[in-house]
């Protein structure tokens, strides 16, 4: 079997200026998923998909591969995941080389640890799954959301405003942090979340959307908190 895992970093990045290569606590934050790819020993090839020179250097310095550079087409805002996957499978089958199985990692994930990954591809090939993604369940029931309407704050879904929240089924959302696949499922289906995606349940301290500066902010404290605390060590 041959697996490599894709690490998406684009140049571009409106919300945080320089967002995949920032400093994280002391270290640029691609490091994280770089770090935890190469640590799982899982992987055949370690590669990252970008079309900017200085995040090709920093992810080589890394022990990351960039054996060349992403596309304008995959590299735009609105180039999706699944076609920059597509594009790096597509380039390395040109020069010889097919993977049975990938792993999209999101290059601003720095509370991914190399065991998830380990596991999650574990669970992929041995359930003979289209793909694994991690979730996370929502802290308070989106059944319970409200939405605001001229001005004035509405329950999205009546029926339940008076539902218990113990009565309610549980709902799950994607972490943001990777995606393991069957390569020949992706090739047929193209998207990451395909006909048979068996979920990886995740422990709500370890996700954290990074999205905006504030976001990042939270980021760098709950992961402050995890050191400091030894939160999840054995």
């Amino acid at each position: 079997m041959s697996t490599i895992a894709i690490i998406t970093a684009r140049g571009g990045s409106k919300r945080i200026p320089r967002k995949n290569v920032k400093e994280f606590l002391g270290k640029p934050i691609l490091q994280y998923s770089v770090a935890a790819a190469l640590e799982s020993g899982v992987f055949d090839e370690v590669m990252v998909s970008t079309d900017d020179v200085e995040i090709a250097g920093i992810a080589e310095s890394l022990g990351a591969r960039v054996p060349f550079m992403r596309s304008e087409a995959t590299s735009n805002d609105y180039a999706v995941t699944a076609d920059v996957v597509e594009e790096v499978l597509t380039t390395y089958e040109q020069d010889g080389r097919r993977f049975e199985y990938a792993c999209c990692i999101y290059p601003t994930a720095p509370f991914l640890k190399a065991d998830a990954l380990r596991s999650a591809m574990n669970i992929l090939i041995e359930k003979q799954a289209d793909s694994v993604v991690p979730v996370v369940r929502f802290s308070f029931p989106p059944q319970r959301g409200c939405i605001i309407t001229d001005g004035k704050l509405r329950f999205a879904h009546p029926e339940h405003m008076n539902t218990r929240s113990q009565d309610l089924e549980p709902m799950y959302h994607d972490c943001g942090q990777f995606y393991c696949l069957n390569t020949k499922a992706f090739r047929k289906q193209r998207r990451m979340v395909m006909e048979d995606t068996v979920p990886y349940i995740q422990d709500e301290m370890y996700v954290q959307d990074i999205d905006t500066e504030d976001d990042w902010r939270i980021a760098e404290m709950k992961m402050s908190i995890l050191r400091d605390t030894g939160y999840g060590e054995k």
